[in-house]
């Protein structure tokens, strides 16, 4: 699959991009382009493609429909739906669009691009693009690089992406950026006062971890943190098969926060990067952990356990409370953690919670510039009885079926006490429907968000 921008040529296919309706644009090119575009119904729909030949029956150029602005916002990356129907061929953008049509349209062209072709041969488009005029050719490259990473992890099965290979992953990509990574795994987990990680994940065949990447000397310090539950069958709590179908993707914090963490080793941000995944599978044997028993976690907490198959936090607890003990500027966890944010906000938008409203004014910014779609969810205090049984400290499973989200990131907010700034999101990873960009499979969510946030965050 081709992610990256095609070499300028003097040869490059011309290819405009129409907005619907806007008349004054065709009228700009020759009058058989126009009358071409009349004959064949083209007006600028959105994910339009015309192809204009020339006299001798090859290509003088191309048009793509951008449709309205109302359609654009519905629509993210539509535009692009244009390259799938393009011949192959390299084009180059010859319309005069604002920068944040321009962008989305060539980060779009690159994320088309993707197919996942590990087990099965898979049609890639085979229209190449010139990076546009006014972009950062290198950015775009690296960020949709960095979406591919996520992707793939996502959409591998967890026969062959269970912790051993999670961490792999991680190796594999320090390797490429000089980043060190340590692997806390199996036994030496209660040695390291890692016990609820332990826990979850004692009774797979394969040993749960905590892997730890370190990368940058300089700057401000960021902590990424992600769910890397590499299967969930639910535990005790078994899960019903319909619910288990797409449980290879509860680890796409982990493979969020490893995709975002190459964008910025990619593009070199002056920071000090941390990334902590809890790897493990939440499996059923005879030493799986139990309804009703109470945890001791890394902070001090107790736990009772009142479904096993809320164990995101519990291995996301003891990942944060290490987190909390560097004080980092920013610490920022990503997981596919409830239900509840799915009936919330559907499988599209990322829910997010913030102790910084600065910091979530600033991810809202770099939504909106990145094409990646946010929305805040309150840190609610008043639920704070909620999620405390009495028994223990904490409820891993409040009952009642109020408000899952906000009761969930109420839990890991508890874990972070000595860093001011905190961050959770509560994504899906997942794209149910297939659609222009954004093939159906696995999906990085909030990423590139927080990227375009970043320097405002922590003032790079």
């Amino acid at each position: 699959m081709t992610q990256t921008f095609a070499a300028n040529s003097k040869h490059a296919i011309p290819l405009h991009l129409i907005e619907k309706g806007e008349q004054q644009a065709l009228k700009q090119l020759p009058e058989q382009v126009q009358s071409w575009a009349d004959a064949n119904g083209f007006d600028g729909a959105l994910g339009q493609c015309l192809i204009v030949p020339n006299a001798s029956g090859g290509i003088e150029l191309a048009l793509a429909g951008l449709g309205t602005a109302n359609t654009r916002a519905r629509k993210r990356f539509g535009a692009v739906a244009a390259r799938a129907k393009l011949p192959e061929g390299v084009y180059r953008l010859e319309s005069d669009h604002s920068d944040m049509i321009t962008q989305e349209f060539a980060l779009g062209w690159l994320l088309e691009g993707y197919r996942f072709d590990r087990y099965a041969k898979q049609s890639a488009p085979k229209a190449q693009l010139v990076a546009p005029k006014g972009v950062d050719a290198s950015r775009i490259e690296a960020i949709a690089a960095g979406e591919t990473t996520t992707r793939d992890l996502i959409n591998t099965p967890a026969e062959d992406m269970g912790p051993d290979e999670l961490e792999k992953a991680v190796r594999d990509l320090a390797g490429r950026f000089d980043a060190k990574v340590k692997s806390t795994t199996g036994e030496v987990l209660l040695e390291d006062n890692l016990p609820m990680i332990h826990t979850v994940g004692r009774a797979a065949s394969r040993a749960p971890r905590l892997i730890d990447l370190h990368w940058g000397d300089e700057g401000p310090s960021l902590t990424l943190v992600g769910k890397g539950v590499c299967f969930d069958t639910g535990g005790l709590n078994l899960k019903p098969g319909a619910s288990m179908g797409l449980m290879k993707k509860d680890m796409g914090g982990a493979a969020t926060v490893l995709g975002l963490a190459q964008m910025i080793m990619a593009l070199g941000l002056k920071l000090r990067l941390r990334v902590l995944i809890p790897a493990v599978e939440n499996s059923v044997a005879g030493n799986a952990f139990r309804p009703g028993d109470i945890l001791t976690s890394r902070k001090g907490l107790t736990v009772e356990i009142n479904n096993t198959d809320a164990e995101g936090r519990l291995v996301l607890a003891d990942a944060l409370a290490l987190a909390d003990e560097d004080k980092p500027d920013l610490i920022v966890s990503m997981a596919t953690l409830t239900g509840a944010a799915r009936v919330a906000v559907g499988p599209d938008l990322s829910p997010f919670y913030a102790t910084s409203t600065t910091d979530a004014d600033a991810l809202r910014k770099g939504a909106r510039t990145s094409a990646d779609p946010v929305w805040e969810m309150p840190f609610w205090d008043p639920y704070e009885a909620m999620i405390e049984p009495g028994i223990a400290d904490l409820d891993n499973a409040p009952k009642g079926g109020f408000a899952g989200s906000i009761t969930a990131a109420l839990f890991l907010k508890r874990f972070v006490t000595d860093t001011p700034r905190y961050m959770h999101f509560d994504i899906y990873g997942w794209n149910p429907t297939a659609a222009p960009g954004r093939p159906k499979g696995g999906v990085g969510m909030g990423a590139r968000a927080l990227l375009d946030a970043l320097p405002d965050m922590l003032d790079l």
